[in-house]
């Protein structure tokens, strides 16, 4: 009995003994502040060490809880906070952010090599968008820094919500910010792709003119502004994903392409000589309704321009198309002036 008591106190006390040296071993050492040196398999599983200047991922969630839950509901949280591909991936929020340990000791003040991506911290726009290419540089943000939107100072983060998940005040495609209801449009209950939504933050001319009569069906969902233009930038003006207007033009209007026997040179050349692109109060987003749009070529020459009375020069309460109907071009033998 006396045996069996004796066993019973030293398994206790070898206990209470690994117990406090466990203790003690966290105190000096907390794996929350990841010192330098730290194994980085206690973030990302892998066995490198940590970068000089970077703490221990569970250290954002100390301060940041609410913003990592939900960082870790994005596309991008699914990477790089559950399966990284590679070390930099595994930094996590340090990815982004740059290394976090000043930050850490003095989380009120700028510290170097740190990003917030807020606007009140008047960080280099730069500096912050080149952080995003460092990963997202190829395919069509292969043009951003000679692009438009680039030169005017727009950040990634201002069309992207890069921390929010799809269910808070992100969209589904490449997470791009919600606009608030009723701002969007004239009419808040015109429904648009998130696309359309997130450019027409800015460019509220393109917002006036889709809600013209004639229009493009940007408003109703059928195309998108990213359907003619790239976001991101190119090698061709405005932005667009051809080298030619017309070319944009004939992905959706291919039976205006030809080649048509007789050939209408300003359809030829360039849609924009007689369209509006984005929309119009005329029909058919015309730039100014017929007779005088054709009568601004075809002006002195045969039946258009004889007067009726003095000072008359062009014809009145007329169609040119009711006779020259294939105005974009003909295949007719007898259609040398586009009539049917």
């Amino acid at each position: 009995m006396e045996g069996e008591r004796s066993s019973r106190k030293f398994w206790a006390g070898l206990l209470v003994a690994l117990v406090a040296f466990g203790i003690a071993s966290l105190i000096s050492s907390p794996p929350a502040i990841g010192m330098e040196g730290t194994l980085l398999s206690q973030a990302t599983g892998s066995g490198t060490r940590l970068p000089p200047g970077y703490v221990h991922n569970d250290t954002c969630t100390s301060c940041h809880d609410v913003q990592v839950k939900s960082f870790r509901k994005t596309m991008m949280g699914h990477l790089m906070m559950g399966r990284p591909r590679d070390e930099e991936e595994g930094l996590a929020c340090q990815a982004c952010h740059g290394p976090g340990r000043e930050h850490l000791r003095h989380p009120s003040k700028p510290s170097p090599g740190f990003l917030s991506f807020r606007e009140t911290t008047f960080t280099d726009i730069k500096i912050e968008n080149d952080r995003c290419l460092a990963c997202h540089q190829n395919g069509e943000r292969g043009f951003w820094r000679a692009s438009t939107h680039a030169s005017r100072g727009i950040r990634c983060v201002d069309c992207h919500a890069v921390m929010c998940p799809v269910t808070a005040s992100a969209l589904p495609q490449a997470q791009l910010k919600k606009s608030p209801l009723g701002t969007e449009f004239i009419n808040p209950f015109v429904v648009t792709r998130p696309e359309t939504q997130v450019c027409l933050r800015c460019h509220l001319d393109k917002k006036m003119e889709i809600n013209l009569p004639s229009h493009m069906p940007l408003r109703e969902g059928l195309m998108t502004c990213t359907d003619c233009h790239n976001p991101h930038g190119g090698p061709y003006q405005k932005q667009l994903r051809a080298a030619m207007v017309n070319e944009v033009c004939y992905r959706c209007h291919a039976e205006k392409r030809g080649p048509f026997l007789w050939m209408h040179a300003p359809v030829a050349m360039n849609c924009l000589n007689c369209h509006i692109p984005h929309g119009s109060v005329n029909q058919h987003m015309l730039v100014i309704n017929m007779p005088v749009l054709c009568q601004r070529c075809h002006i002195g020459t045969r039946h258009p321009s004889e007067p009726a009375r003095r000072g008359q020069i062009f014809v009145i309460n007329q169609q040119c198309a009711n006779c020259h109907s294939q105005i974009h071009g003909s295949n007719s033998p007898g259609g040398r002036y586009f009539t049917r």
